[in-house]
């Protein structure tokens, strides 16, 4: 989605001055709790583009009080306020007055779930926090050190480890990995580990590639086609109804039922998973024949 936002031409984008936008936000005012729950029922009704902007400008200020608590974080700010920006647009297309919420209350959980949800993903090139108590983790644990006046890299004891995790419902490890890897950012594979010759040795060369080369892939590929070939021939030894049973019990990636194909087929269960059975027994020894 474009960050850029904008009414009747007015750039409300904070990329090209940071400050000046800081400033501008500033001119809109403050609606009042009548004001906002008349609009957002003018705006259900009507999804006026007008009732829209005035909802969005009087709340600008909220995504950058949200925004502040992430600073942390060493992300650009105005980056974090354009996500910001457009979890508040989300939130004034989805909210019902009715529910009797103020809109700001409704806003703010979107709009800092579109800036964790940047956060999370502009911090590491390796997938942090992939639960929610593993997030919750990601986004306390620099405040819960501050509690403990850790406010350094130095290594936590036990006891303050053991607090966090029991404070946040993750385990000792969790929170002693996610310390390591706030304290670090990630490092290039490109970077050089040998500086003495021309195009050194980089990480990346360390890293051993599992993928087969290019003689086991054509041996593989031509084993699986041979395979192939092999069992297609071996079903003509099969009439159709022992081919459906088959195919719909073992080959489809929905299995259809016993209960199903015997009422199909107008025969007991017992009777349908005999033929499943047996195909199989006349496939093995087609198979072995063709071979």
């Amino acid at each position: 989605m474009d960050n850029q936002i904008s009414f009747d031409g007015v750039d409300f984008s904070p990329e090209v001055n940071l400050s000046r936008y800081l400033q501008n936000i500033k001119q809109f005012p403050i609606l009042s709790q009548e004001e906002e729950y008349l609009l957002a029922k003018e705006y259900v009704k009507t999804r006026d583009a007008k009732i829209s902007y005035k909802l969005v400008t009087s709340h600008l200020r909220l995504v950058v009080k949200v925004v502040s608590k992430f600073r942390g974080y060493g992300l650009p700010v105005a980056e974090m306020i354009s996500e910001g920006n457009i979890g508040l647009l989300y939130a004034v297309d989805k909210f019902d007055p009715d529910k009797g919420f103020r809109f700001s209350t409704y806003a703010l959980w979107w709009i800092r779930a579109a800036v964790q949800k940047y956060v999370l993903s502009s911090w590491s090139l390796v997938k942090i926090g992939t639960t929610a108590a593993q997030k919750k983790l990601f986004f306390n644990l620099r405040k819960m050190k501050n509690r403990f006046n850790l406010v350094d890299d130095r290594e936590m004891s036990q006891e303050i480890i053991q607090s966090i995790a029991h404070s946040l419902d993750v385990s000792m490890q969790e929170v002693t990995d996610m310390n390591t890897r706030l304290k670090a950012h990630d490092g290039s594979l490109n970077m050089q580990v040998d500086t003495f010759t021309e195009g050194g040795t980089e990480l990346l060369d360390f890293i051993a590639d599992s993928k087969p080369n290019q003689e086991e892939w054509l041996s593989r590929t031509e084993t699986f086609n041979y395979r192939k070939k092999l069992f297609k021939q071996a079903l003509n030894c099969l009439n159709p109804r022992e081919k459906d049973i088959l195919f719909k019990r073992r080959l489809y990636d929905k299995s259809i039922t016993l209960d199903d194909l015997s009422k199909h087929y107008a025969i007991s269960k017992e009777r349908v998973r005999q033929i499943e059975l047996n195909s199989i027994r006349k496939i093995r020894k087609a198979v072995e024949v063709l071979q």
